[in-house]
């Protein structure tokens, strides 16, 4: 879903994802896990070394899989920041001994310059650090908030979290 606030140029989009599965089989040796969903969709996923507790899963086991992905783009009325990318990227993992889990996320945000509007098309031309792109605004009112000099900043960010949690007890 797109959100736009009055009177501030900017829209955000937020979706996220849960998935739990059921371990159905493990290959140690391998470094295997098969898992099936609710669906009885199975899939078998090979678990890196990163994973310190990969012994502690177990047959029956829960994993429950999140994930979520945000884009925010924001007007900079003005302009005079700088035209740039930044990267960023944060992971962590469960105790040695802890039932298994870990996260990752990253974040990347840029920054560019308007250069050009189109109000015909109602489309901002935009060059940031790597390329210039025409950026449409359908929203009649944001459109007309912009002025060629303002920036246009964007940030994406995607993060996944894995856990494992004991065999439900039945």
């Amino acid at each position: 879903a797109a959100v736009a606030v009055e009177g501030v140029p900017g829209a955000g989009v937020v979706a996220t994802y849960e998935l739990t599965a059921t371990v159905a089989a493990i290959d140690k040796a391998n470094r295997k896990v098969t898992i099936v969903d609710a669906a009885g969709i199975k899939k078998t996923v090979k678990v890196g070394p990163e994973a310190v507790n990969f012994d502690q899963i177990k047959v029956g086991s829960e994993v429950i899989v999140g994930y979520l992905e945000a884009l925010a783009i924001e007007l900079k009325k003005g302009g005079g920041g700088k035209v740039e990318r930044v990267d960023s990227s944060a992971a962590a993992r469960a105790e040695v001994g802890a039932q298994p889990a870990g996260m990752a996320a990253r974040k990347m945000t840029a920054t560019g310059d308007v250069i050009a509007l189109d109000a015909a098309t109602q489309t901002a031309t935009v060059r940031g650090p790597n390329r210039t792109i025409e950026l449409r605004v359908p929203d009649k009112k944001q459109f007309q908030m912009i002025a060629v000099g303002d920036q246009i900043q964007v940030t994406y960010t995607e993060a996944l979290a894995v856990s494992v949690e004991p065999a439900p007890k039945k």
